[in-house]
């Protein structure tokens, strides 16, 4: 069984952010998963970013390669805006 880290839409949200800023859509993501032998849909991983599925190691660990990218930088806290 794949273990699972417990996200909120926090993460979720910094998970979009990390996507769009690299320009890839989810359909793009979810492909580059599946290339990596990644069992996956769009459906689940729109959850991810919404917050409601957690996210599997392997996922995570896939991304930040895709993404080119440490794993604190999943988990930084935007800046407030004004401040």
């Amino acid at each position: 069984m794949a273990q699972k880290i417990k996200i909120d839409s926090a993460f979720g949200k910094r998970l979009r952010e990390i996507r769009i800023s690299h320009g890839y859509t989810q359909e793009q993501i979810v492909v580059k998963l599946q290339l990596l032998n990644l069992d996956i849909s769009r459906s689940a991983y729109a959850q991810i970013e919404c917050g409601t599925y957690n996210i599997k190691i392997s996922e995570l660990r896939a991304l930040k390669d895709i993404y080119n990218i440490t794993y604190d930088e999943f988990f930084v806290l935007p800046k407030e805006e004004g401040v």
